[in-house]
């Protein structure tokens, strides 16, 4: 891989980067509208972004590997020493890194509401099923009431 190689593919991934990071933000918002056909098209575009960095990042690491280098920051940083374009490049490199770490972030507070709203929906299908422990209930002389077994909401 040349230079100048590098330097457009670090360029490219960075521009993914930005447009999966614009994905991850209307995931949010469909994800909070609990909105499924959005979510579907959503994904519909971000898998071939997704496939397209990983693809990326595995012939630079492959080709760091061929270079006698190891495939990490250390690796690369050493191949940039090489090369005339090295303080691009590792500008380049930074760059990318600082946008897959917005997405990684993003996509963690994607997580989180995934999370939040699956455990609302567990509630609710608990109550539906009857399954809810209800508190405890007070007689009419303040003792704790016999609570009859709940039934599902669908026998009610």
């Amino acid at each position: 891989m040349q230079d100048t190689a590098l330097l457009e593919q670090l360029t490219d991934d960075i521009g993914i980067a930005r447009q999966l990071l614009e994905l991850v933000d209307q995931e949010f918002t469909a994800l909070d509208e609990r909105n499924l056909t959005k979510l579907e098209a959503i994904l519909a575009k971000k898998q071939p972004l997704l496939a397209l960095l990983a693809q990326h990042g595995a012939q630079r690491s492959q080709w760091l590997t061929g270079q006698q280098l190891t495939p990490d920051r250390a690796g690369l940083e050493a191949a940039a020493s090489r090369s005339k374009s090295g303080t691009l490049i590792l500008e380049q490199a930074l760059a990318l890194e600082t946008e897959l770490e917005r997405c990684r972030s993003a996509n963690e507070r994607n997580g989180r509401l995934i999370h939040a709203n699956q455990s609302a929906l567990g509630g609710m299908l608990h109550i539906l099923q009857g399954k809810e422990d209800t508190p405890g209930l007070y007689d009419n002389r303040g003792g704790a009431a016999k609570n009859k077994p709940q039934r599902p909401l669908s026998q009610a």
